[in-house]
C-alpha cells in the first residue's frame, strides 16, 4: 500500500496525483460521492491527465475531450473514449488514504 495523503487533504470533489516510479503509470486518487476512488491517470483516448479533469458525482470529466469515466469501474460512459482506465485499490487508515496499485497484465503473444 502506498500513503497518499491525509483525508482532510482531499476535498470532496478534488484529486490528487501521485508517482510511484519511472515505469508504473501515474494514478489519480479522488473523493467523491463519501468515497474514494484510484484511477489510471491517463485517459484511454489520449494523452490527458485525468486528474486535471472535473469531478461530478461518481464521474470524472477528461480535460481535452470532455470524455467521461466511471470512477468506480474505469469504464468510459461517451466517446470519444472506448477503452477503461485500470482502477485501483483505495483504503483509509488511522485518516491516512493509500492505494494499492493494480497488478500490470502482461502482453499475450
Amino acid at each position: 500500500m502506498i500513503p497518499v495523503c491525509r483525508t482532510e487533504d482531499l476535498p470532496e470533489g478534488e484529486s490528487v496525483r501521485i508517482e510511484i516510479d519511472d515505469v508504473t503509470p501515474a494514478i489519480a486518487v479522488f473523493h467523491a460521492e463519501g468515497g474514494y476512488y484510484a484511477l489510471d491517470d491517463t485517459c484511454s483516448h489520449q494523452d490527458a491527465a485525468l486528474s486535471d479533469g472535473w469531478v461530478e458525482g461518481c464521474f470524472v470529466e477528461c480535460p481535452l475531450h470532455a470524455a467521461l469515466f466511471d470512477l468506480r469501474t474505469g469504464a468510459p460512459t461517451c466517446l470519444p473514449a472506448r477503452r477503461p482506465v485500470r482502477t485501483h485499490e483505495v483504503s483509509v487508515l488511522d485518516g491516512m488514504i493509500h492505494v494499492r496499485p493494480a497488478v500490470r497484465e502482461e502482453a499475450v503473444a
